[in-house]
């Protein structure tokens, strides 16, 4: 099958598109065509192995898995003898081990039924950054309806899910974004919107109970200072080193914490059925519309994590497996934005 592949860690260079063997389904695990993938932090983390700190289980020298990618969508195509949930030919989208291929595996806990409503290529942008959007709010954040919530870097893939999500709770959502995605995080139901080209969050008089912090560009003492008495903070990734970044920022975050009346830390998701689930009907009752800037085809997965590793994209990146496409090695159009 045509995958992508990697032996050594670095730059997207390292990444090759070509014929790997074809994986088989574990007695707990479903193989899936995929259909459609997404890039996520995660991938180029494991691609350039870095902060050091994460070779210590990846591998110290050259990566021990050689395949990259998990967010994935498709069909079923085998179940292992235990698989009970699903069968051959049914949708489902989650995660899968190796997603930048034509087929991957994935554990049964980890998948669910796609939702109806959304191509492929929507249903492969929500596990890991919808996952993390909605544990740090409803499982850290414990968030409820009324309260004032700051999303910062409300444009990116966590952010996209993260002002939705937000706001299916009944929360008031402030979003912080540049000029160009002000029309953008608006339109996916942001009550107010920060462009911080013009604008300082952390200067302002208002106060919030609940902040989700997705690119720490702030000191935590400057975010502490727009919380609520019994605020909470959380953040998720942040600016990365190469050797143990962010960690730093989220042990600071944790010692702050037991000297203020404020709780502050960081969230790392783990991605499950129920929440899949519980996305799932969001989507398909029309609260929360999966955002997409860019699509790419399996062949330009390098330039697809090139582009993620900017840092400007708004909302997700897809990695396409349309058969056509690939052959042609051609671009699906960019800069693309789902309106709700």
């Amino acid at each position: 099958m045509k995958a992508i592949a990697y032996h050594n860690y670095g730059s997207p260079d390292v990444l090759k598109y070509g014929e790997i063997e074809k994986p088989a389904a574990g007695d707990n695990e479903v193989l899936v065509k995929v259909h459609a993938a997404s890039v996520n932090p995660l991938d180029w983390h494991f691609m350039r192995g870095t902060p050091y700190v994460m070779r210590i289980g990846s591998g110290l020298r050259q990566p021990k898995d050689t395949r990259l990618g998990v967010d994935a969508a498709g069909q079923v195509e085998v179940v292992g003898r235990n698989v009970t949930q699903f069968k051959s030919g049914d949708e489902v989208f989650g995660l899968c081990q190796g997603a930048f291929a034509e087929y991957a595996c994935a554990p049964e806990r980890k998948l669910a039924m796609k939702p109806d409503n959304v191509t492929f290529e929507q249903a492969a942008s929500v596990p890991v950054a919808a996952i993390t959007a909605l544990q740090s709010l409803r499982d850290k954040g414990k968030i409820q309806a009324g309260q004032k919530v700051l999303i910062n870097g409300a444009s990116g893939g966590v952010g996209t899910f993260a002002v939705q999500i937000a706001g299916s709770f009944g929360a008031d959502v402030t979003a912080v974004c540049s000029t160009r995605n002000v029309d953008m995080v608006r339109s996916i139901g942001a009550d107010q919107v920060i462009d911080y080209t013009h604008e300082d969050f952390t200067k302002s008089r208002q106060r919030y109970d609940l902040i989700l912090d997705t690119v720490g560009n702030h000191s935590l003492l400057e975010c502490r200072r727009v919380l609520n008495p019994k605020g909470k903070y959380i953040m998720i990734g942040g600016p990365a080193g190469r050797w143990i970044d962010p960690l730093p920022r989220a042990i600071n975050a944790l010692m702050l914490s037991r000297f203020v009346s404020q709780d502050m830390g960081m969230l790392m998701a783990k991605v499950n059925k129920d929440d899949l689930t519980i996305l799932r009907d969001l989507i398909q009752a029309g609260k929360v519309t999966p955002v997409i800037d860019r699509r790419y085809t399996l062949v330009e997965a390098p330039a697809a994590i090139r582009y993620l590793e900017e840092g400007h994209a708004r909302g997700k990146v897809v990695i396409t497996m349309e058969s056509e496409l690939a052959k042609k090695h051609i671009s699906m159009p960019t800069a693309e934005s789902s309106d709700r």
